[in-house]
């Protein structure tokens, strides 16, 4: 581990990635073992409402997952993990759990970041493309649409290099069913 007990590691994996929200040291991209990107939590406040739930992505067990790893300030690390907290366990659909990251550079890292609880209402559990698109075209929030939300995750992650994969698919089928 390369935390010199002092280092403090954000994991991001969604909106994160584009919209941290807070002040950082550095930003690396990272590989995360053990869980996978997906979309499989309902949004009932920031992408959606509690009558029509949006769909925002978890990390759910199993697979790996490419995202970025954001070195914070040693003097703010308190206040960065108060506000995620408050931002990501508003419904109590994740867990803040401590992961090692290995990063681009070779070396690896103690991060946290958030994963889903699979026991929760709100996780989706596996849809298929098509169930998955139902859930984003339409639906919108405080922070903005789930079309939105999906568009940038979508981009952050070929950008990283990555295939899209599920979420590229459920993307174009939105895409698809909006320009009818």
């Amino acid at each position: 581990m390369n935390n010199n007990g002092k280092d403090r590691w954000v994991f991001a994996y969604g909106s994160l990635m584009w919209r941290p929200g807070f002040e950082y040291e550095e930003v690396q991209t990272a590989r995360l073992y053990g869980y996978h990107r997906a979309l499989c939590v309902f949004s009932p406040n920031y992408r959606g409402t509690h009558a029509k739930p949006g769909l925002v992505v978890g990390l759910d067990a199993g697979g790996s997952c490419i995202g970025k790893a954001f070195r914070l300030h040693l003097s703010n690390v308190d206040q960065v993990q108060a506000y995620l907290d408050e931002r990501e366990l508003l419904t109590g659909v994740y867990d803040c759990k401590d992961m090692t990251l290995a990063l681009t550079n070779g070396s690896q890292v103690l991060a946290y970041g958030y994963v889903v609880r699979r026991s929760h209402e709100l996780y989706t559990g596996k849809l298929t493309p098509n169930e998955a698109s139902q859930f984003i075209l339409g639906r919108a929030g405080r922070t903005g649409t789930c079309l939105e939300y999906l568009e940038n995750t979508v981009a952050h992650i070929e950008e990283l290099g990555i295939d899209g994969g599920d979420l590229r698919q459920v993307l174009d089928l939105v895409q698809d069913k909006n320009a009818v």
